[in-house]
């Protein structure tokens, strides 16, 4: 293709996501107009079909910088993925298929939800890692059945923000050769030039981090391509440094900070147009040889994997192609669900489970930051990543998480990551994308309260069950024991569009009784009732044993009360109801009983028995007494 209709396409998309930004009078046109001209050479290179967004074998296409939505849409209305016009001109307005930043599952094509900066980079890492993984299983010498690339467009925030240099460092250690950072170094801020926050050499922080690294004008056509037929051919993940002019082809304000994030204006918007020989009235407008020429990509990915499905179905690849098959469908029947008998910590109750559901099902793996042994996730005799189970991500645990939600939706994988409870504020964000995304992610935090102990309160969660428990569509199981454990998978296996997470205690914890009605997989039921009770004690985790014991103590005192465990706060208060009140009797006083701040209870609960502070560092049995987790004091607290 001739440079001179490179550059027309380049700046078609240019104009586009200024129209789009005026129209909305909000969003950011400097990103999308500087990265036009690396869009144009990159849609020559990519492999993907805009018939079936979600064919395996497609090239992966992240935006980090989410707030490029300009660029964003303009691609997927000029490739052909079903966005019209008329949803261009209704950026970011309300039920529009253009929302402010990128959206999995909202508009047709977009790989993963990006926004908070430096998400992306870990997200592209997690679908290259699980390209690797299936390409492990399936892949013979001779006869690739995986073997896309996938490309990360990011800008300076993405860098700064700490969850890259994670990522980054995953990447390179796992010499992943088929990932292509495109880092589109504008060198402005919102609040100015770069050299106001960041000084660093991105070129060897990426090489020392075991990346090629190439350099060049983003906006030659001919380094631009060179590079992206450079990086492909490279043995290890490649970071293409793009010098590249914010909002290049506007008129006073490109190259300035003031384009980064505001409307242009119609009259600089106009000027810019008319300078590009292009007709300053018209707004929205592609020439038909320019639509042309990027709607190719619709006959040619659909070439593509007809071509695929064709391979997957000679002989050569029969083996292969029964391997690919085994991971896209799982079949749960298989799973031999282990039978607990004795007190266990329901950290080492969820690793037999781990183990059973990875016997089972090729596509289960995953892996810890650094805590395998103590969060029990050790996959036994399975293996090291790529080719095995376990992925060991080190003490990284926002990238892990990143990482993880995309492997979640690269396809036929089902994976988990863990850490200890308490950490997981550093990966907050990314548990809060799988929860906004409906992504099928299993998060297991152990060392779940006070029960800790020794370590202190550094090491104890106390706010994390409450903010966790408030985050919609995700789901928070605290097993009391190894078979609410199990009942806890056997739901979180069916959720395809939620997260789950799996709390675990450190210290061992009794079987609980055989439950007198109600279902642990709704959230709740009764394991103890009495007609005439009085009091309904509820729990959840290590809660419950005390609550079972406190009940005896009543009794002794002639009050009786029912105990209700209630593993799953979340899946518990979306049951009708009816249910509810089955549970929690109305006609008695409810108290719930938790060693964390448990401010949620209060919408079940008359009384709150709860942390109102942080913990200390001692034994576990001294740590429940002090804070009033006993049964003398639970007792006097509510007789």
């Amino acid at each position: 293709m001739s440079n001179a209709m490179r550059q027309k396409m380049a700046d078609s998309i240019r104009f586009l996501a200024a129209d789009m930004v005026q129209a909305a009078s909000s969003g950011h046109p400097g990103a999308p107009m500087g990265m036009a001209d690396i869009a144009v050479v990159l849609s020559e290179h990519l492999s993907h079909n805009p018939k079936n967004p979600s064919w395996l074998n497609r090239d992966r296409l992240v935006f980090s910088g989410g707030h490029a939505t300009g660029l964003i849409y303009s691609l997927y209305y000029l490739w052909g993925y079903g966005l019209e016009i008329e949803d261009l001109k209704n950026f970011r307005q309300l039920d529009s298929k253009t929302p402010g930043h990128p959206e999995y599952g909202h508009t047709k094509g977009i790989e993963i939800t990006t926004g908070p900066l430096g998400q992306g980079v870990a997200n592209g890492v997690g679908f290259a890692m699980a390209s690797k993984f299936v390409a492990a299983q399936v892949n013979s010498q001779t006869a690739p059945v995986i073997d896309h690339n996938v490309y990360v467009l990011c800008g300076d925030g993405d860098l700064e923000e700490g969850v890259s240099y994670e990522a980054c460092s995953i990447a390179g250690h796992n010499s992943l050769d088929n990932l292509i950072l495109i880092y589109d170094s504008n060198k402005i801020t919102i609040e100015g030039s770069t050299n106001l926050s960041i000084s660093e050499d991105i070129r060897g922080r990426f090489e020392s981090q075991n990346w090629e690294v190439l350099e060049i004008d983003g906006h030659n056509f001919d380094e631009i391509d060179s590079a992206l037929t450079t990086a492909k051919k490279a043995s290890k993940p490649c970071l293409i440094i793009a010098n590249t002019i914010i909002a290049k082809g506007a008129d006073k304000m490109e190259g300035t900070h003031h384009s980064h994030g505001a409307p242009l204006g119609d009259e600089e918007i106009a000027t810019a147009k008319k300078k590009a020989g292009f007709d300053p009235e018209k707004t929205f407008h592609v020439d038909e040889d320019v639509l042309v020429r990027f709607r190719v990509a619709v006959e040619e990915g659909d070439l593509a994997e007809r071509k695929w499905i064709h391979s997957l179905n000679t002989l050569p690849l029969a083996e292969q192609n029964e391997a690919l098959l085994q991971l896209q469908n799982p079949d749960f029947s298989r799973i031999e669900w282990p039978v607990f008998e004795k007190a266990e910590a329901t950290r080492s109750t969820n690793g037999k489970v781990l183990n059973a559901i990875a016997k089972a099902l090729p596509g289960f793996l995953g892996g810890s930051a650094d805590l395998s042994p103590s969060n029990k996730t050790d996959l036994k005799d399975m293996g090291v990543f790529p080719k095995g189970r376990n992925i060991y991500f080190g003490i990284r645990e926002h990238a892990m998480a990143s990482i993880t939600n995309a492997m979640a939706l690269y396809g036929p994988l089902m994976p988990f990551s863990a850490t200890f409870f308490v950490f997981s504020d550093y990966l907050k964000p990314a548990a809060r994308i799988a929860a906004l995304s409906g992504i099928q992610h299993f998060f297991i935090w152990t060392h779940d309260s006070i029960g800790v102990g020794e370590d202190g309160p550094t090491h104890q969660p106390i706010e994390h069950l409450s903010q966790f428990r408030a985050l919609p569509n995700f789901y928070v199981w605290r097993p009391a024991d190894g078979n609410e454990n199990v009942t806890a998978w056997q739901v979180a296996l069916e959720m395809k569009n939620s997260p789950s997470a799996f709390i675990g205690s450190r210290q061992n914890l009794a079987l609980l009784p055989d439950a007198v009605s109600g279902d642990a997989g709704r959230g709740g039921y009764l394991l103890k009732e009495d007609e005439s009770a009085t009091i309904t004690l509820m729990a959840s985790g290590s809660e419950v044993e005390l609550a079972l014991h406190v009940r005896d103590a009543l009794s002794q005192k002639g009050i009786t009360a029912n105990v209700a465990s209630i593993p799953c706060f979340d899946l518990f208060i979306e049951q009708e109801g009816s249910y509810i009140d089955s549970i929690i009797k109305s006609d008695t006083k409810k108290i719930a009983i938790e060693a964390a701040r448990g401010m949620e209870w209060y919408r079940l609960a008359d009384e709150v028995i709860a942390m109102d502070s942080f913990g200390a560092s001692a034994p576990a049995a001294k740590l429940f007494e002090k804070f009033g987790f006993s049964v003398e004091s639970i007792v006097k607290k509510i007789s």
